[in-house]
């Protein structure tokens, strides 16, 4: 199977620091189990396979760093509020339980954040398992599986940080209309969409607050991880006092991202990539930093949603993109 390779460029390369600015990833797939497709990582990318359960395994000190390979159900694993050891019932029950799931949950990898421009060995990991079985949403109407990015930020700036959550806003129908969204994922609603009042105020010109009223207004109107785009990570990586103080939930992992939640992950069809989406969320990065062009689709698309024509926003914002 062949897989897109071309790396479309950030508006920025480079973080403030200087470094390569890097992406996180995570894909979810069926029909290979977490240990086999864990010792596929360390045979592409080398490591030491660390088993924590039966179905949740890392990969350590590989040469472009840490995996985790886990069956995707927290009722298999160590509850994150736990510590010490589990009973020996407890531990049997899980792995009972995880057993089970493995017939209709996806398994997972999360990959350390690379080098964008190295992405393509994320996919080449993705050819491996498919090779070896791995499908993905499109296999069965049963599945559901997503793909998370994770792209580094390039400064800790306010400005920034709110310019690429309007850019997201104005183009996530957009997104889904180029992806065409499977249906299993339109059904189960993969992702609560914003609220259609903090759009509005998101939207509007003169919004662009410092970090505290942005990541206080984002907390007043989506509390919840379960955004396309979840903020919680930057967020708390920014401030962690102020989210834990609102919403104190040890899955939010603290870091220097953007938390991007994929509504498919398409293993095994032909031109999917990891690449592909990738250069899809690098349309959103350009956009933000093309602060006029970002204002006059913002006033386009308020404009849409004032006069009940948002059905007709994803051409909209395709001339927007193409003409502009």
């Amino acid at each position: 199977m062949t897989f897109l390779t071309d790396i479309a460029r950030p508006a920025e390369v480079c973080t403030e620091a200087g470094t390569t600015r890097s992406v996180g990833i995570e894909v979810e797939f069926a029909a290979v189990t977490a240990r086999d497709a864990a010792r596929i990582v360390q045979q592409m990318f080398g490591g030491s396979l660390v088993t924590e359960d039966p179905h949740r395994h890392h990969i350590q000190g590989s040469e472009i760093g840490d995996f985790t390979c886990e069956l995707d159900t927290q009722h298999a694993h160590r509850p994150y509020n736990k510590t010490g050891n589990m009973s020996g019932f407890q531990a049997e029950m899980r792995k009972l339980f995880g057993d089970i799931s493995s017939l209709v949950m996806p398994c997972e990898i999360i990959c350390p954040p690379v080098p964008f421009t190295d992405i393509a060995r994320i996919d080449a990991l993705v050819a491996k398992l498919t090779s070896v079985g791995a499908v993905g949403t499109r296999a069965s109407p049963f599945y559901a599986f997503g793909a998370q990015l994770n792209p580094e930020i390039v400064r800790p700036d306010a400005g920034d940080i709110t310019a690429t959550l309007k850019a997201y806003i104005l183009l996530s129908p957009w997104l889904r209309a180029v992806m065409g969204l499977d249906l299993t994922r339109r059904a189960m609603a993969f992702a609560d969409p914003f609220p259609a009042v903090y759009i509005a105020r998101l939207l509007a010109p003169d919004y662009w607050p410092d970090q505290a009223g942005l990541i206080g207004d984002y907390l007043d109107a989506n509390l919840t991880r379960n955004r396309e785009l979840d903020m919680l990570p930057l967020f708390a990586h920014l401030d962690p006092a102020l989210v834990r103080a609102r919403l104190d939930d040890p899955r939010i992992k603290p870091r220097p991202t953007y938390h991007y939640r994929l509504p498919d992950a398409n293993i095994g069809e032909a031109g999917w990539s990891l690449c592909l989406e990738w250069n899809r969320w690098v349309i959103v990065d350009r956009l933000a930093a093309d602060r006029t062009l970002l204002a006059a689709m913002a006033e386009d698309y308020l404009r849409h949603a004032d006069e009940g024509r948002e059905s007709g926003w994803p051409l909209a914002a395709s001339q927007w993109l193409i003409l502009s």
